[in-house]
């Protein structure tokens, strides 16, 4: 990943970007060991937690998986 910031000084892009970047590191990279586990393995181990991350983590906000709000809403098929 390349993390992609705002301008300095503009602190609401800062925050967003390290908001996001700071979750995986909490719930991905701080609960693995990674010793053994090649570059190929490594990269699906982060698509898989990227798909779970997008599609079935619980937002406190919902109460539901982003995705299971969508398609309450009607936004996704």
């Amino acid at each position: 990943m390349t993390r992609s910031t705002g301008a300095k000084g503009c602190s609401p892009d800062n925050a967003a970007a390290e908001g996001f970047f700071g979750r995986p590191r909490q719930e991905f990279f701080h609960r693995r060991s990674f010793a053994g586990v090649s570059m190929d393995g490594f990269i699906g181990m982060l698509n898989d937690y990227m798909v779970w991350y997008r599609d079935k983590r619980i937002k406190t906000e919902y109460g539901t998986g982003i995705m299971d709000r969508r398609r309450k809403l009607g936004l996704v098929a």
